[in-house]
């Protein structure tokens, strides 16, 4: 869902111009005044969604979290779907718990505004390897099982602008994609090689995968947008055929399970990813610490897994 009048725009000209100024406020670290304009603001305009998102946001810069808390509450009261992320912030403040908290409608948002910039951000101001990684360590799983390079049918989930499609549409006859983002998709259609592209969610999609559908399950900094990896790998485990790959990025920490990062998107711990695995009834052929981009010119912290 894109963000509607309803979410973004209060009805009144002075009111927007207000959320303009607090947005400034906050941008110069100025969180008081940003809040005491906003708190202003949402008095006059009580249904202004995007004014009470920032209230959130000023308000947990003040360390207000019952506040932050409050505000971000308001936000999902006025926007059912969440397309503003409001309920990641409330699991952050610890007043929500952090699986479900990511909204389908949040990623579509998130993503649909970002397509046009996509790739040229990711390469050039995060330095992405992923698809580089994962092309590498799925070449390193088959040739561990001497098996040649190659897949009759694979499905890319969250893909994107098809940054991985390229590399892989070179070793997979038909190789179907999945994204939330229409406006990913259409960047991914215009490359030509995808068999099918479908809007819908990874889980969603791997289930409509007949039994033994698949030689080749692909990830690529997707798994980032999922709390509770459980069902999507039950799901890849069915959906594989015996000989069959599922491989992915993630994001980890040094603790156990997973945990939602400030960046909003959540890292899984090896230790957790090998549980996980277990309990679907994959192997493990691969599982690597590598950094699939860069925040801040900082490493972060990743796995690359070939589960079978």
């Amino acid at each position: 869902m894109a963000h509607s009048a309803f979410t973004l725009l209060s009805g009144d000209p002075v009111l927007d111009r207000r959320l303009d100024w607090a947005r400034a406020f906050l941008a110069e670290g100025d969180a008081a005044a940003c809040a005491e304009l906003l708190a202003e603001t949402v008095a006059d305009a009580p249904h202004f969604a995007a004014a009470w998102f920032l209230l959130g946001e000023a308000r947990a810069a003040l360390a207000d979290r019952d506040g932050a808390a409050e505000a971000f509450e308001r936000v999902r009261a006025l926007d059912p779907d969440d397309a503003l992320g409001a309920g990641l912030h409330l699991a952050r403040l610890g007043a929500a718990p952090a699986a479900g908290a990511m909204s389908a409608a949040y990623v579509r948002t998130l993503f649909d505004q970002y397509a046009d910039r996509f790739d040229t951000a990711l390469r050039d101001k995060l330095a992405y390897r992923g698809p580089e990684l994962l092309f590498e360590a799925v070449a390193r799983a088959v040739a561990a099982r001497g098996r040649t390079l190659d897949f009759a049918e694979g499905l890319d989930l969250g893909c994107g602008t098809g940054l991985a499609g390229v590399l892989f549409a070179t070793v997979v006859e038909r190789l179907a994609g999945v994204d939330l983002s229409p406006a990913m998709l259409e960047k991914a259609a215009a490359l030509g090689f995808y068999a099918r592209l479908e809007a819908g969610e990874m889980g969603a999609a791997l289930e409509a995968v007949p039994d033994a559908g698949l030689d080749l399950i692909l990830a690529a900094d997707a798994l980032c947008y999922v709390a509770d990896l459980a069902s999507i790998f039950h799901a890849a485990r069915r959906a594989l055929r015996a000989d069959g790959l599922f491989a992915f990025t993630l994001e980890t920490h040094d603790g156990g399970g997973v945990i939602l990062r400030d960046t909003l998107r959540y890292a899984h711990s090896a230790d957790h990813v090998r549980a996980l695995a277990q309990a679907a009834g994959l192997g493990v052929v691969l599982l690597e610490a590598a950094s699939t981009r860069a925040e801040k010119s900082v490493a972060v912290p990743g796995l690359v897994c070939v589960l079978g």
